[in-house]
């Protein structure tokens, strides 16, 4: 119960008050890429969340990619990324934002990042740049609010259940039949009374950053709601899918990642191309969805990337779901060739065909201007590496 009073007397400074959420994409832009259809010509606006995403759809051959986020701290750590890439040699970048620890982190930030920062990521990077400060077992994936969950749930497994050897050779398995194996004990040890109640607090997902509309989706379609739907994912990821590549559970199961699993932007071959360029091509942008779109008068955009967004909009904040999309059919719908990417928590997304907007003065349903590629969908879904999500949906969009 104090782990739980913890937890509970963080959540408020963790969320409520506006910090850091996201420190790494939660979102797999392996199955992203092919859904996309990216060419040399598109450009993209995504939610920016960590970052991570909108650089490796440059890296994909987006033309440009716009990054928006309500959230300035989420487009704070872009600009960080971006100013690392500028300014660091590889080494140094990978010690940031692979090891999530830097020595001499102020020095390096004030002599080389601060410069090149916009004025608000330095307001926000002058204060919280100790997040790379290096201290035992405490990464910067362990720091914000998502961040700080995964590192309750690792005290748990180091101090508690002490089978920290165990998930580490599971993150290390060298076949299918070890990993299975491993994960059989992982799963008998893990699921105990006590996470099982964990996994039902409100508070628990708050700091996850995952919207209570969300998890009423999932209370109504699984008997044990929200438990039963983490259960059946982690086996799924942990038993079906390859591990070794799987850089999303591997940072939040030890705090780092290595240089054969991490995400595109941190690998070194990658790294060069970003500097030449690359990163100039990507953009953030602090806005809502509606907003950015209303007033964007740069190039046409091609591809819109909503993550899970439309989950937090589907009570209270419903009036602000049909003003998203008044504006996306507005400003893009006349456009040819607009792909529209989302996910759910629930795995019913009936809630946005019907949505209703005007369209040349008459009521008209989303869904009737919606083309799905729902095969595709179900096929990439199907080896999603988070597979933390009910649905993932690909549309395309035409008047």
């Amino acid at each position: 119960m104090a782990l739980v009073n913890w937890v509970r007397g963080r959540v408020f400074n963790y969320v409520h008050q506006n910090n850091l959420v996201y420190n790494t994409c939660w979102e797999d832009p392996r199955i992203d890429r092919v859904a996309l259809d990216l060419k040399p010509n598109h450009n993209v606006m995504v939610i920016t969340s960590a970052g991570c995403n909108a650089l490796d759809y440059a890296l994909a051959g987006a033309n440009h990619v716009y990054a928006v986020d309500m959230n300035p701290r989420q487009n704070a750590l872009l600009d960080l990324k971006k100013s690392a890439i500028k300014n660091l040699e590889y080494d140094q970048f990978f010690q940031m934002f692979g090891h999530g620890q830097l020595p001499d982190y102020k020095q390096v930030y004030n002599d080389k990042l601060r410069a090149s920062l916009p004025e608000w990521s330095q307001t926000y990077w002058d204060k919280k740049i100790k997040f790379f400060r290096p201290k035992k077992k405490r990464t910067f994936y362990f720091r914000g609010s998502s961040g700080s969950l995964a590192w309750l749930i690792n005290v748990y497994i180091d101090k508690v259940l002490r089978m920290r050897p165990l998930v580490n050779d599971l993150f290390d398995a060298q076949s299918q039949e070890e990993q299975e194996e491993l994960y059989k004990k992982v799963h008998k040890r893990l699921w105990k009374k006590f996470i099982r109640f964990f996994l039902k607090l409100d508070t628990t997902w708050s700091l996850a950053g995952v919207p209570r509309a969300q998890r009423e989706h999932l209370e109504r379609e699984y008997e044990n709601g929200i438990v039963d739907f983490v259960e059946e994912n982690m086996h799924t990821v942990f038993a079906e899918l390859p591990i070794h590549d799987n850089y999303f559970w591997r940072v939040y199961g030890t705090g780092s990642y290595i240089p054969t699993c991490c995400p595109e932007y941190l690998k070194e071959e990658n790294f060069e191309p970003l500097r030449d360029g690359i990163v100039d091509r990507v953009t953030t942008h602090t806005d809502s969805v509606q907003h950015f779109i209303e007033k964007h008068e740069g190039h046409e955009i091609h591809r819109l990337v909503l993550l899970d967004h439309m989950d937090w909009l589907t009570a209270n904040l419903y009036p602000a779901l049909v003003s998203e999309w008044q504006a996306i059919v507005d400003r893009l719908g006349k456009q040819e060739d607009i792909r529209l990417l989302w996910r759910s928590g629930g795995t019913n997304t009936d809630f946005v065909d019907d949505v209703e907007i005007q369209l040349n003065g008459k009521p008209t349903k989303v869904g009737q201007l919606l083309t799905y590629h729902d095969k595709l969908a179900d096929e990439l879904h199907k080896i999603d590496r988070v597979h933390t999500y009910g649905v993932f949906r690909v549309a395309d969009l035409s008047v």
